[in-house]
């Protein structure tokens, strides 16, 4: 539940300035505010049931988004190779495979920035 959490925020921040801006404030209001969906009804004087809908629009644009455009995926994939970097250059002797892949991954960085 943590991880899907994380994974919303995560596609929210990336996408979020794509969406309407009823939807990024209810989005705001639900996940980073701990809004309840009565307590968003109320402020929008609506029913909970349109808040519910229009929290699972937003969701499902972004996840559109994500699958369209795959922001998300490369910022882990960038995480990962980063970490194994970090892995790598905190060992007291390099090795010249170590020293090989290091290379591999600066040069993975970078074409995932140039796309």
């Amino acid at each position: 539940m943590l991880d899907q959490l994380n994974r919303i925020n995560l596609l929210y921040d990336i996408y979020g300035s794509l969406l309407t801006g009823r939807q990024q404030e209810t989005l705001h209001f639900y996940f980073s505010e701990n809004y309840s969906l009565a307590e968003i009804a109320a402020e929008y004087k609506t029913s909970r049931q349109a808040v519910y809908d229009l929290i699972q629009r937003a969701l499902d644009s972004i996840e559109n988004l994500e699958e369209k455009l795959g922001l998300y995926r490369l910022f882990n994939e960038q995480q990962d190779l980063l970490a194994e970097a970090d892995d790598l250059l905190l060992q007291t002797e390099l090795k010249a495979l170590d020293l090989q892949r290091l290379k591999e991954i600066i040069a993975a960085l970078r074409s995932g920035n140039e796309k």
